[in-house]
């Protein structure tokens, strides 16, 4: 079944390699990119819509498809505060799932973060478990959840803590009991989020 794709965050290390994909994927008929910014990338399957994301609930009629991939972020570098950070990483997202599942797209598959935990004492990592939670009552008829930990890949800015960060590690997780906090490339979680997107089981 061809099916068509929507994707928020298509412009981030894990958007941009699965635009990528589902423009190659057989099942894939139609990918919308909804973004803040032009997406470089050009595609016959490819529809770009640029949208204020502060008024997000006036482009509800983009959301209108099979498969709804939500994976915007961004930093506390980039945006200033842990409140600006929330807005995007969680406040854009929500209201998104939301116009997603009033519009009945089926599957909702979100990036989110390994040991997401609406209780956590990490702001960062309470984000993204208040995301979790919140969609997870939405009415989707299957959600996909990734929780990838940290991610690598080319980005347009450059955060040297994650550098530093990727190689320690990567080092550090060769000992068994540490691999699952392994550095993931943001292309193999694009490549699972596609696979997951063809299945019937995640």
């Amino acid at each position: 079944m061809s099916k068509t794709a929507i994707v928020i965050g298509a412009t981030g290390v894990v958007g941009k390699a699965l635009v990528l994909k589902l423009c190659q994927s057989a099942h894939i008929v139609k990918v919308v990119a909804i973004t803040r910014s032009a997406v470089v990338f050009k595609h016959e399957k490819l529809v770009n819509e640029i949208i204020n994301f502060d008024d997000i609930e006036q482009y509800s009629e983009l959301f209108v498809g099979d498969l709804f991939f939500s994976c915007l972020g961004t930093t506390l570098k980039q945006v200033g505060s842990i409140e600006a950070q929330r807005v995007v990483d969680v406040d854009y997202q929500y209201k998104a799932a939301v116009i997603a599942s009033n519009n009945k797209i089926p599957h909702y598959l979100l990036v989110s973060s390994y040991n997401a935990n609406e209780n956590s004492s990490s702001s960062y990592l309470k984000m993204k478990g208040d995301l979790e939670c919140s969609v997870k009552a939405l009415n989707f008829k299957r959600i996909s959840i990734f929780q990838p930990s940290l991610l690598v890949g080319n980005r347009a800015d450059t955060r040297i803590g994650e550098t530093i960060g990727k190689y320690l590690l990567s080092a550090i997780c060769l000992l068994p009991p540490l691999a699952k906090f392994k550095p993931i490339k943001g292309s193999e979680v694009a490549n699972k989020m596609v696979l997951v997107s063809d299945s019937l089981t995640d």
